[in-house]
């Protein structure tokens, strides 16, 4: 080896657990939520029109308030905010199911 030749990880030759360094390589399945909080869905509680604010903002960890801002500042830049809420209507679950509409109304066996 020349001395001229950077090295990279440990003197040992194995990896840096340090914080900023190389650290062990992971593997494995990505965790699964733990809480129904963890998944995303609409909200029952605290839903003005469909929980769908409210939803997004337990997934994201923001208050409510901050995401219904957000959607009406996009509804009134170009409208694209009604889309949105639309399709997060019809594509996320409503809290406490696993189903959201647009799957009950496409399922191959009609509605559950």
């Amino acid at each position: 080896m020349n001395a001229s030749t950077p090295t990279t990880g440990t003197p040992s030759g194995g990896t840096d657990d340090r914080p900023g360094g190389d650290g062990p390589a992971r593997s494995g399945p990505a965790p699964q939520p733990s809480s129904p909080m963890d998944r995303l869905h609409r909200c029952r509680d605290r839903r003005i029109v469909a929980g769908v604010a409210a939803g997004v903002a337990d997934y994201l960890g923001v208050d409510a308030t901050l995401v219904r801002i957000g959607f009406i500042v996009l509804a009134l830049l170009g409208g694209i905010a009604v889309p949105l809420y639309l399709a997060g209507w019809l594509l996320i679950p409503d809290e406490g199911t696993d189903y959201s509409i647009a799957e009950d109304l496409f399922a191959p066996d009609g509605p559950r």
